[in-house]
């Protein structure tokens, strides 16, 4: 349910979903939503001309006054039905190229450290979640239909909760597990899809489509045969040839199903295509590709790179960002940056060596300072051993600074285990 408010009635701990009215002189966009965390928000709000907001009252943590809470027809969300009908004049082509978003909430949990009650809670939904998705896809290796109603519910889950705390679940995108790569990949995809729809301002009905796309993109590799999946040294042209089968294997799995819409279908059909035509399974160049499908492009390489599975170990994600930025005649640059900006130079769940002889955690990003996240300590490399953890805001020090990201292996750590342990305290 929403209620539209004036500025004046706006108080922190209300999550705005968007800007209803403006002065007619403001000369502004505003795409973000999220809670408002402090009185300084507001008083940018006023100051920039704000003059009422939707505010969701669901997600807020205080009340709204009851006068303002009435049903509003323009504020209703809208039906699946209405969502496909509008879909083809709302999806990623239509973002402007210069558009850039602006973050003046702070989105629930956006930069806010996850407490050991938040990420506990957020944990057992993952894997949870986990657990569904490895049952729908043994389900399928099985022979059993894809049961799109279950992938669906997993999906919207996904949404909500990184709607509630974005951080905490791109933290979990880092947990390690090479034997289930392909379901793994499945909820990444869509939690790293989510985070980023939402950043470039979509409204929430093509986030949803756009996160199911990330779920159902690589669902037809359930159909290639386990050993060419499991295979650990380079497969031949053969193999190869069977494993981009997985596309047409995709798109046959879902296109006569309830709730698939053209959108869906074209990231699904073209997320291994590459701008300079060097993809599959059409060759398609930069003219035939949609943002829609530019954006799946990206985010599907940079959760394979980050992820173990067979015959590959997974790259940390600066190495990933920095193979996606060498890469312009395939992925768009423009793009590319936009979702360097999104998840951070230093994304959350790296480690980082900081110029104290210090491994750190990188918990949440700094928007205004993006070379210096919010990391929780927990390492004296000088002496090899651990230490009492301690957050450190690197934006607020101007003695500590981060002198490279590091990867677990070399320290000896295992990182799934240090982010339950650091984490669940």
């Amino acid at each position: 349910m929403h209620a539209t408010i004036p500025i004046s009635e706006l108080v922190p701990g209300m999550f705005v979903d968007s800007v209803h009215k403006l002065k007619s002189d403001a000369d502004i966009k505003l795409k973000s939503r999220g809670m408002v965390r402090n009185s300084a928000i507001i008083t940018q709000l006023e100051a920039d001309g704000v003059l009422e907001l939707n505010i969701d009252i669901k997600q807020s943590q205080v009340p709204v006054p009851e006068r303002y809470i009435k049903a509003d027809a323009a504020n209703t969300p809208l039906k699946p039905s209405q969502a496909r009908d509008e879909i083809k004049a709302d999806t990623v082509s239509d973002i402007e190229e210069d558009a850039e978003p602006q973050a003046l909430f702070t989105s629930s949990g956006g930069n806010a450290l996850p407490t050991a009650e938040l990420f506990s809670a957020a944990l057992n939904q993952f894997e949870m979640q986990n657990k569904r998705l490895q049952l729908i896809y043994g389900n399928i290796l099985g022979g059993e239909a894809l049961q799109m109603h279950l992938v669906n519910d997993v999906s919207k889950e996904i949404v909500s909760s990184v709607t509630q705390n974005s951080n905490v679940m791109a933290i979990l995108t880092r947990l390690k597990d090479k034997r289930g790569f392909s379901w793994r990949h499945m909820i990444n995809c869509t939690i790293l899809m989510t985070i980023f729809a939402k950043y470039l301002g979509l409204k929430p009905h093509v986030v949803e489509q756009m996160a199911m796309a990330a779920m159902l993109h690589d669902i037809g590799r359930s159909k290639v045969p386990q050993s060419i999946q499991e295979k650990t040294t380079p497969l031949n042209d053969n193999e190869t040839r069977h494993m981009q089968r997985h596309v047409a294997y995709s798109v046959a799995m879902v296109k006569e199903e309830k709730g698939i819409t053209p959108l869906m279908i074209d990231m699904i059909v073209n997320h291994h295509e590459r701008l300079d035509g060097s993809g599959f399974p059409r060759g398609l160049a930069e003219d035939k590709l949609s943002k829609a499908a530019r954006v799946m492009a990206i985010v599907d390489t940079y959760a394979t790179l980050t992820s173990d599975q067979p015959g590959m170990k997974a790259i940390e994600p600066v190495h990933a960002l920095r193979f996606l930025l060498s890469n312009k005649d395939q992925f768009d640059a423009v793009l590319v940056q936009k979702f360097i900006k999104c998840i951070g130079i230093h994304p959350v769940g790296t480690l980082v060596k900081l110029t104290n002889d210090r491994l750190g955690l990188v918990m949440a990003g700094n928007e205004g300072s993006p070379t210096s996240p919010i990391v929780r300590v927990f390492y004296n490399v000088k002496h090899m051993h651990q230490i009492t953890l301690k957050d450190v805001d690197l934006s607020a020090t101007n003695d500590i600074k981060i002198v490279s990201n590091v990867r677990p292996i070399d320290y000896q750590i295992n990182l799934s285990r240090l982010l339950q342990e650091n984490l669940l305290v």
